[in-house]
């Protein structure tokens, strides 16, 4: 039992220490949004229910080993006890998509009733206890009739359908939804799902790491993102002209956001850490605050990056209210230098950025070392850089080994560690409004199904109930958001002690 105390005490002093800069939740602005997030593939289940057909994420999901969201954690059922959680934890606010097929099962037309009836009634269950819900259109699930019809987000007609998707979201919900974002994570969407082949629907030009069935990776990223960025727009410009005036709401795009630092003092790497900035920033930023690429990407991509025309840069510039940001790691950047025995070698995004990325910390593609420094430099990229635009943290977690402990103090660690730095942020003048842990409960994972999880509710997918159970960090967070806790306070040793106590898988 000495030993035991010992232990304790030392890990109360390390934790005061480590966490020396209290605050609490007054410590931030009263409209400051503290909120969860989930993504309807990921969280809804119900797959052919209800009148909903399949998405390009069923099909790239039951082509590959890791599992499906066919059931996920049935939310599409579960919807009520899963707010009566979020409304206990204390959640300000929850971040979800809409579901296009479910809403409009043939891309376009007629508007599912059953669809329509599930998410009215889960933004009323929302409203009722007290959660403003944000909501984002698109999250990776085009309907996979349209992708079939006409290559989906390497076809321009998808704005006209995006933004007619977009037009029945704000004209059913818009009374109730005041935070709109119109594309979930843009960039890596692209990236991923055109150049790299591990998102759906899985274009990549070939290479000995991942063998697409199609795909072109030094065209397919940018025509997809330019496609994204003028379906932004549209959808913007309509919500602005038809709806804002009654619904009062706001509207904006989010990307990814890596922290990035020069992995030397080095001329070469600080020009390279630039170029990153343009490539990973720039790429989708400048068009929405300037209007146009940044001259870096013209100047390497020349023909292969989509000009925008006159019309085009005024409709796209001044689109988002706010930016949305997803952040959960930092990388080292260093100039690639070209290699001669390389060049007939694929082009894809990452060597048109022509950097070498490094990892902070012991890297896996499931394990990453917390740097919340790097989100703090983020907000003050986007300050200086973009004129300091209203910001959402609409994704930032810890993932960890499903089912590995419900006392997940490293998340709690991490959670903190990045609270910690939005306030620092703002008190550095970032207009930052709002942060959404991924995730509220744990989900179906895009890279990883279910052997990986963010959730601060556990979920026992073998379980026919699908049994929600709370880890540390959800006891954690709740104590937060009701200001009974603070980040320097031996608290956490307390919450462990109860979790370890009343709570089981």
């Amino acid at each position: 039992m000495q030993t035991l105390s010992l232990f304790l005490n030392f890990l109360i002093i390390v934790l005061a220490i480590k966490f020396s800069d209290a605050f609490t939740r007054n410590d931030f602005p009263d409209d400051f949004l503290f909120g969860a997030a989930s993504s309807a593939y990921q969280w809804e289940g119900g797959v052919d229910e209800g009148g909903r057909t399949p998405s390009v994420w069923d099909t790239f999901s039951h082509s590959n080993s890791i599992g499906n969201g066919d059931i996920a954690c049935d939310g599409y059922h579960k919807y009520k006890e899963d707010v009566k959680l979020m409304a206990e934890m204390g959640l300000e606010a929850f971040r979800f998509s809409i579901s296009w097929t479910r809403l409009m099962p043939n891309g376009r037309g007629p508007i599912n009733p059953k669809g329509l009836w599930f998410y009215k009634n889960f933004i009323k269950e929302l409203r009722n206890h007290g959660i403003e819900p944000h909501v984002t259109i698109y999250h990776y699930d085009l309907p996979q009739t349209l992708e079939d019809e006409y290559g989906g987000w390497l076809n321009r007609k998808v704005i006209e359908d995006f933004t007619a998707f977009a037009d029945v979201c704000f004209r059913e919900f818009g009374d109730d939804v005041k935070l709109w974002t119109t594309i979930n994570e843009a960039t890596i969407f692209a990236i991923a799902s055109y150049s790299d082949g591990f998102a759906p629907p899985g274009h990549c030009s070939p290479s000995k790491f991942i063998n697409c069935s199609t795909g072109n990776s030094s065209t397919e990223p940018y025509i997809a993102g330019h496609n994204m960025l003028l379906a932004h727009a549209s959808a913007s410009k309509l919500y602005k002209l038809k709806y804002k005036s009654k619904q009062r709401g706001s509207i904006g795009l989010s990307i990814y956001a890596f922290g990035l630092s020069p992995y030397t003092n080095s001329t070469n790497d600080e020009i390279a850490t630039q170029r990153a900035q343009d490539f990973l920033f720039g790429w989708m930023l400048k068009p929405l605050v300037f209007g146009d690429y940044p001259d870096v990407m013209k100047r390497i991509l020349g023909p292969r990056l989509p000009i925008f025309s006159k019309e085009e840069s005024k409709l796209v510039k001044g689109s988002s209210d706010f930016i949305g940001i997803i952040h959960y790691m930092s990388v080292y950047i260093t100039n690639l230098t070209p290699n001669p025995s390389l060049l007939s070698t694929r082009k894809d995004f990452y060597t048109d950025m022509g950097v070498d990325m490094i990892y902070i910390g012991n890297f896996s593609l499931f394990e990453w070392e917390a740097d919340p420094w790097g989100l703090e430099g983020v907000l003050e990229y986007i300050k200086q850089s973009y004129n300091n635009p209203p910001i959402y943290i609409l994704e930032n977690g810890k993932q960890m080994n499903h089912g590995s402990t419900l006392q997940d103090t490293s998340r709690v660690e991490y959670m903190q560690g990045y609270i910690g730095a939005v306030l620092n942020a703002i008190k550095n003048g970032s207009d930052t409004r709002g942060y959404f842990v991924w995730s509220m409960i744990d989900l179906y994972e895009l890279l990883s199904g279910y052997k990986y999880s963010y959730g601060m509710y556990y979920v026992n997918f073998s379980d026919p109930g699908l049994k929600r159970s709370p880890k540390l960090s959800a006891s954690w967070y709740t104590g937060f958001l009701n200001g009974t806790i603070d980040v320097a306070s031996k608290d956490i040793i307390k919450l462990q002690s109860n979790i370890s106590g009343s709570s089981s898988m």
